[in-house]
């Protein structure tokens, strides 16, 4: 069986050292880059299952790598963790808008990482029971799992991962409102230091990529967010 494929983009030599290292100890297949540009040419020339992105690299930040990656139709669906020595709000959710799938501040746990690495790679392989069905088709929205396609009326959606899985959920509990943190636990999988924000963010850019069919995910003030019957 092949390995999994991860791409490291990280200035700092030792920190980009660490991660490959613990990485490649479970099982994972790496290569670094050590800038934006480097990355970029790096991954128009091979194909990789996840990349693990810093923000503050020389020249081209890794804002901006993000938001190339997600316009680029042959890389959006590949997942992207960011790694920042920022810690504040603001720059988790700048980082969210631009379709970062997890985030990550300085100084960090390789364990946790790891984790977190498996827990995104493996939504993309094996759904959850209650999503695993072949089709989810509500109004105009349909879902193709198995192909893991999304269509609003001929026209065809382009989801990340995690805004995949987070459009399956809440479909596939239509009705029935969903707390962030339920979401949180459910969607991302894992305990992190993720913030309820976190859930606000990706719902406002799932809304925007559905057009006028992202009305139907309502949100429940002081609650959550639900997907109308």
């Amino acid at each position: 069986m092949a390995k999994e494929k991860i791409l490291i983009i990280e200035d700092d030599k030792n920190i980009s050292k660490l991660i490959k290292y613990n990485l490649e100890k479970e099982g994972f297949d790496c290569s670094a880059c050590f800038d934006g540009e480097e990355g970029l040419k790096t991954l128009a020339g091979c194909s990789f299952d996840l990349i693990i992105l810093d923000i503050m690299l020389p020249g081209m930040d890794g804002l901006e790598v993000c938001r190339r990656v997600k316009h680029n139709k042959e890389l959006s669906a590949i997942p992207v963790i960011m790694l920042t020595a920022k810690g504040e709000e603001v720059d988790r959710v700048v980082g969210f808008e631009l379709g970062a799938d997890d985030y990550m501040v300085k100084p960090f746990s390789p364990r946790e990482l790891v984790l977190r690495i498996k827990a995104i790679l493996k939504r993309a392989v094996n759904p959850r029971p209650e999503t695993s069905g072949e089709a989810i088709s509500l109004g105009r929205i349909k879902v193709d799992i198995s192909r893991h396609k999304v269509t609003v009326g001929k026209k065809e959606v382009e989801l990340t991962p995690m805004e995949f899985d987070l459009l399956v959920t809440l479909m596939s509990r239509k009705g029935r409102v969903q707390s962030r943190d339920r979401l949180l636990e459910d969607v991302w999988d894992i305990s992190s230091d993720v913030t309820t924000r976190t859930v606000d963010t990706h719902i406002k850019r799932l809304r925007e990529k559905l057009g006028e069919e992202g009305k139907f995910i309502e949100t429940v003030r002081g609650f959550g967010y639900r997907f109308k019957e």
